[in-house]
């Protein structure tokens, strides 16, 4: 788990589940290398957290564990990444972006499937990727999931606002 350490304080200090840390920011840090992003987490919460992006990708995935990830970006940054991704420029949420967005939640889940492939936490299926675009909605989680939210900023020095360059992961999973 050095890639969890390397990180600093803020991944590392917040008691969490260190082998979803390790798989959700190796995922993260991989995917978005392809999209042209830099990214370096920035908090961790086992509890769930108000997911601020108007844009979220949701996977449900069942093995070992059942349960659901979630990647939730703000529209600039889930613009940017799709772009990245597929080597163009967006200047507005469309439907490429909503279905771009889809494919980088895929991308995420399938590298933290890897990294949970020799745990407790293995999932072996996932689910095609819904995406919800708004903000102002909740997600209720059942009692007795093991909970995990990663922040992460990326590297947009255009971006003023903090909530323009954070991406949240969110993995929530019940041993079965």
């Amino acid at each position: 788990m050095p890639a969890v350490a390397e990180q600093g304080v803020a991944c590392s200090a917040i008691p969490a589940n260190q082998a979803l840390l390790a798989a959700a920011v190796a995922a993260v840090e991989s995917t978005f290398t392809m999209c042209n992003i830099s990214t370096r987490c920035v908090g961790v919460s086992s509890v769930p957290v108000r997911e601020q992006g108007a844009v979220t990708g949701l996977i449900g995935v069942h093995g070992k564990v059942s349960g659901f990830v979630t990647v939730n970006m703000n529209e600039r940054v889930a613009i940017r990444a799709v772009g990245g991704l597929l080597g163009d420029q967006f200047t507005e949420l469309n439907s490429q972006v909503v279905d771009g967005t889809g494919e980088i939640t895929n991308i995420i889940v399938g590298g933290i499937k890897s990294g949970l492939a020799n745990s407790k936490w293995a999932y072996s299926q996932v689910t095609v990727p819904s995406v919800i675009v708004g903000s102002g909605y909740s997600i209720a989680y059942a009692r007795g999931l093991e909970f995990l939210n990663v922040t992460f900023e990326h590297d947009d020095k255009d971006a003023v606002l903090l909530e323009d360059r954070l991406i949240q992961v969110s993995i929530s999973l019940l041993s079965l």
